[in-house]
């Protein structure tokens, strides 16, 4: 089963650097770009955590302010056409 989550992770700009460490030492979780507090990120269910879970830890990094679900894909082994959703 394929599960991708984006979000839009704000941080305070002075810990930037550490929540975008913290988001990359995730297993599942990748920084895509950052700019002025604003991180996006891709997060993926793996054998041992569901993206909504991740999604949740996220939001305990020292720094960050919110995460923001802004994109939802989700496909079931041998489907061919995804089911996709921009929030």
């Amino acid at each position: 089963m394929l599960n991708i989550c984006g979000c839009l992770v704000h941080a305070m700009p002075e810990t930037i650097e550490k929540v975008v460490a913290a988001i990359n030492a995730m297993d599942g979780a990748e920084v895509h770009a950052h700019e002025e507090g604003r991180i996006v990120v891709t997060v993926e269910d793996t054998d041992d955590k569901r993206a909504s879970d991740q999604i949740m830890d996220m939001h305990q990094i020292p720094g960050v302010i919110t995460v923001t679900l802004t994109y939802h894909h989700f496909e079931a082994p041998g489907q061919e056409a995804a089911a996709a959703h921009t929030l």
